[in-house]
């Protein structure tokens, strides 16, 4: 990356903060232990994406909750329930699918709150703790299975599930992969791969497989790569975790922009929304924090706004 000019900066400005009375308080859970080291922990925010309605959900990881943010900024509580939701997308028949640390894949009926699973296991088999997912246009799911690996452990995988149920694994041996999205073709696959501090291209063949996977972008510094949307032309926005930053590339890799956080470095995931979808949405995690950034390039129609 750093082979290029440094692009523009721009700032962000507040959207909407966890009220108070959904912030907890003196709970520390496993995942705080495990993740925050115990510290005090009030709420972890993930997972953005819009309805047809125009409101943003997002998933509370350490304590089992799904938020529901009004257009106006309001936060409403669509369900608590025991697990570790990280990644949230909507199908467009309006079903709500989680990706869940502890739980596997499991469903959210945002009208009753209702949370049932969907997927617990692979293969017999469970997951290491899946992370994220996205949506073909046909229907394919594709999902990170991410648990604790990193460069000590690169078998992390990038799994896809037909509609017809039919599973399979695209890749095994991934040092964390996190955020992933489709090229406007859907021929590619892109996948933050957040400890080695890069976005991995995974070309898509017909019969589903992938081959020659390489190294789209490198980074440098902070934590890595987390969450990433995809524009209409095909550049990417990239969640850098620790440096509080996100970072546009165009769709040849070549950096565009950077969105600097105004509050704090924890910016772990980012969904483009509005009525021209040229506003960017970006989660800072810690600080129970909606940012967003007015005026940029249009983000590529979802799959649950077909």
């Amino acid at each position: 990356m750093y082979l290029f000019p440094q692009p523009e900066a721009i700032k962000t400005e507040v959207f909407a903060s966890v009220p108070d009375r959904y912030r907890k308080k003196n709970l520390v859970t496993h995942w705080v232990e495990t993740h925050r080291g115990g510290a005090p922990t009030n709420c972890f925010l993930e997972g953005p994406s819009f309805d047809r309605a125009g409101n943003l959900y997002i998933t509370d990881i350490p304590f089992g909750r799904i938020f529901r943010v009004s257009p106006a900024g309001k936060f409403n509580l669509v369900t608590e329930y025991e697990g570790e939701p990280n990644g949230l997308k909507i199908h467009k028949d309006g079903r709500i699918f989680i990706t869940d640390h502890k739980n596997g894949i499991l469903l959210l009926d945002p009208s009753s709150g209702k949370v049932t699973p969907f997927l617990e296991r692979c293969h017999a088999e469970g997951f290491k703790g899946v992370n994220d997912l996205v949506f073909g246009m046909n229907g394919d799911m594709y999902f990170t299975d991410q648990g604790q690996t990193g460069l000590q452990d690169p078998s992390g995988r990038v799994l896809r599930l037909t509609p017809a149920g039919k599973l399979k694994t695209l890749i095994q041996n991934v040092p964390s992969p996190n955020g992933l999205v489709l090229n406007p073709s859907e021929k590619i696959l892109y996948v933050a791969v957040t400890r080695s501090n890069a976005i991995w291209r995974l070309p898509l063949h017909p019969d589903g497989t992938t081959s020659k996977v390489g190294v789209f972008i490198q980074l440098s510094g902070g934590i890595g790569p987390d969450g990433i949307a995809i524009d209409e032309s095909g550049g990417l926005a990239i969640a850098h975790v620790g440096m509080g930053v996100v970072w546009l590339f165009d769709n040849k890799g070549i950096p565009t922009l950077k969105i600097e956080s105004c509050r704090g470095d924890m910016v772990t995931n980012v969904a483009y929304g509005g009525p021209t979808r040229q506003t960017l949405y970006i989660i800072e995690s810690q600080r129970g924090t909606i940012l967003k950034a007015q005026g940029i390039v249009a983000g590529r129609v979802m799959y649950s706004h077909m």
